[in-house]
C-alpha cells in the first residue's frame, strides 16, 4: 500500500469543476489569473467547487472574495498555511 499513489488516485477521480464566469471575471478584475493557475490543479478546482456549491449569492460573493484575497496574497490556501505560495520579499 503506498499512500501517496493512493492520494494521487483519489484526487483524479474528484469532480472536476469548470469555471464560471462571475469568477473568471473576479479574478481578471483583481489582477490575479496567474495566481490562481500558479496554483496546483487540486487548490483551483477546490476552490470552484467551494464556490460553487454556496447556496446564497451572498455566501457567494464572499467565497470569492476569500479565493482572491488568499491569491493575492500567497502563503494561504483556505484559511491554511499553503508555504509553497508564500511570496517572497525581491
Amino acid at each position: 500500500m503506498n499512500p501517496v499513489a493512493d492520494y494521487h488516485q483519489r484526487m483524479a477521480q474528484r469532480a472536476r469543476h469548470s469555471m464560471p464566469a462571475d469568477v473568471e471575471n473576479a479574478l481578471r478584475t483583481s489582477n490575479t489569473p496567474s495566481d490562481y493557475d500558479a496554483r496546483p490543479a487540486y487548490q483551483r478546482n477546490d476552490y470552484i467547487g467551494w464556490i460553487s456549491r454556496a447556496k446564497s449569492a451572498e455566501t457567494r460573493s464572499r467565497r470569492i472574495a476569500q479565493m482572491i484575497d488568499e491569491l493575492s496574497r500567497g502563503g494561504v490556501y483556505m484559511n491554511m498555511t499553503h508555504a509553497p505560495s508564500r511570496r517572497h520579499a525581491p
